[in-house]
C-alpha cells in the first residue's frame, strides 16, 4: 500500500470498503467527502450499497435546516423499497458494514428485513433490527442449514469487502491469502526467470582484514556512543565502488537500448512480515560507512512497518541479497527488472589455507554470487564486476578514503 494525498479539502463523511479491502473494480466508489464537517452526520452507516442502490448521488444539502427537511423523503424513499421478509434457509445477502453492525450488536442478520437492491440487506435494515431488540445470534445450527448459511459469508480469508485476513486451520492444512506486496513480487520474479537469461559466476573472498577493521570501527564509536557497523555495510559500499569500478554494470535493459546510469543506487532486499521489499539506498558510492548504516536500518524499519514511500522502492540500479546471518554459505538470487545483476551474499566461514611464511593458517571466507543478464552482461564483464568487488572487500582501508 502507499499514500495518496487529496486533491480536495473536506471530510470524510463515510468510508464505503473495508480496511484493507484488495480487488476493487475500477470506478468503485470507496469513500464519500462533503465539503463542510455538519453534513458528515447525514452518511451515518452509509454503504456502497446503499448509494447504488438509489441510483442517485446522496450528497446531502450542507445547511441543517435542508437537512431535517430531506431526512423524511429519504425515510419514505427506503420504506418504497423494502421487500418481503426472505424465507427459512433463504442465502443472506448483505453489505459489509451491515454484517459489522450485526455482529458487533449481537443480533442475527437473517431477522433484518432487506431494503437494498437485489434483496440485500444494508446498515439502515441493521439498525431497525437493533431497535427493535432482534433476536440474537444462533450459537448453533443443524448441519444441513450450516452448508446453506455459510454460502452467503465471505470465503476463508476474506471479509465481505475484499479485505485480506488469516484464515483458519480446518481440515489439516492452513490457507493464508496473498498480500498485494507478495503477489507483486511473485509476478515479477517469474517474469524475470521466465524472460531473463540469467547466468550466475561466484568468487570466494577472504574478509580477515574486513572483520578486523571493523572491530576496530566498532569499538571506537562503542567508546564515543556510536552505534555499530555491520558487515553488509562493507558489502553494499563494495558494490556501490565496484559498479563505479566496472560501470557497464549498472545498466538496464530496456528492449530496445541499453542504459547505463551515472548515478549508483544500491537496493538492499528486506524480508518483511508483508513479504520481500528491496528499499533504494541514493547514491550509495558517495555515502561513507556510517550513513550507509544509518540508511539502510531506516529504510528496514520503514519496509517491516509497511511505511515506505514509491520514491524509497523504485530507482535502484542494483541490488544485493544477504543471507548470511541465517547461516547460509551460497545461493543464486533472481535478477529484479530493469536491472542486470543482483548479488548474492553467504556467510562467513572459516578454512584452513597456506600461510604466505610456510604452514597453514585459519582464514575467514564468503561466497558471492553474481546473477548477471546475458543480454547486457557478457560472462566477461560479470567476472571483472566480481573481481572489482572482491578486490573492495580484502582491501577495506580503500573503502574509507
Amino acid at each position: 500500500t502507499m499514500d495518496w494525498e487529496s486533491q480536495d479539502d473536506g471530510f470524510i463523511a463515510a468510508l464505503l470498503v473495508e480496511d484493507g479491502a484488495s480487488n476493487i473494480d475500477v470506478n468503485t466508489p470507496v469513500a464519500v467527502m462533503v465539503e463542510d464537517e455538519a453534513s458528515v452526520a447525514a452518511f451515518k452507516g452509509v454503504t456502497a450499497a446503499d448509494l447504488a442502490g438509489s441510483g442517485k448521488k446522496a450528497f446531502p444539502p450542507s445547511s441543517q435546516g435542508d437537512k431535517s427537511q430531506s431526512a423524511p423523503k429519504q425515510e419514505k424513499a427506503a420504506s418504497s423499497v423494502q421487500q418481503a421478509p426472505r424465507t427459512s434457509g433463504e442465502r443472506v445477502v448483505a453489505s459489509p458494514y451491515a454484517r459489522k453492525l450485526a455482529a458487533e450488536a449481537g443480533v442475527d442478520i437473517a431477522d433484518a428485513t432487506p431494503s437494498g437492491s437485489n434483496n440485500q440487506v444494508v446498515a439502515a435494515d441493521v439498525e431497525k433490527l437493533i431497535a427493535s431488540g432482534g433476536s440474537k445470534q444462533k450459537s448453533a445450527a443443524p448441519a444441513a442449514g450450516k452448508q446453506e448459511a455459510n454460502r452467503g459469508a465471505p470465503a476463508p480469508g476474506q471479509q465481505g469487502g475484499g479485505a485480506e485476513v488469516p484464515s483458519r486451520r480446518d481440515g489439516g492444512f492452513t490457507d493464508t491469502p496473498n498480500t498485494n506486496i507478495r503477489r507483486i513480487t511473485a509476478a515479477r520474479l517469474l517474469e524475470s526467470k521466465q524472460s531473463i537469461p540469467h547466468y550466475y559466476v561466484t568468487s570466494t573472498v577472504r574478509v580477515d582484514k574486513l572483520m578486523a577493521l571493523r572491530k576496530q570501527i566498532n569499538d571506537a564509536l562503542a567508546a564515543s556512543g556510536g552505534g555499530k557497523l555491520s558487515v553488509n555495510d562493507f558489502i553494499v559500499k563494495a558494490s556501490a565502488l565496484a559498479l563505479r569500478d566496472v560501470p557497464e554494470v549498472n545498466s538496464a535493459w530496456m528492449g530496445d537500448f541499453i542504459r547505463q546510469y551515472d548515478d549508483v543506487h544500491v537496493s538492499v532486499a528486506v524480508q518483511t512480515p508483508h513479504g520481500l521489499m528491496v528499499p533504494v539506498i541514493r547514491n550509495t558510492d558517495r555515502l561513507g560507512l556510517s550513513d550507509i548504516n544509518a540508511e539502510v536500518k531506516m529504510l528496514a524499519s520503514k519496509a517491516k512497518d509497511n511505511k515506505l514511500t514509491p520514491d524509497q522502492m523504485t530507482g535502484g540500479t542494483f541490488t544485493i541479497s544477504n543471507l548470511g546471518m541465517y547461516g547460509v554459505h551460497d545461493f543464486c538470487a533472481i535478477i529484479n527488472p530493469p536491472q542486470v545483476c543482483i548479488l548474492a551474499v553467504g556467510g562467513a566461514v572459516e578454512k584452513v589455507v597456506s600461510a604466505p611464511g610456510g604452514g597453514f593458517e585459519a582464514a575467514l571466507f564468503i561466497n558471492a554470487t553474481l546473477s548477471c543478464d546475458h543480454r547486457v552482461v557478457d560472462g566477461a564483464l560479470g567476472a571483472q564486476w566480481l573481481q572489482a568487488f572482491k578486490k573492495r572487500i580484502e582491501s577495506p582501508l580503500e573503502m574509507l578514503i
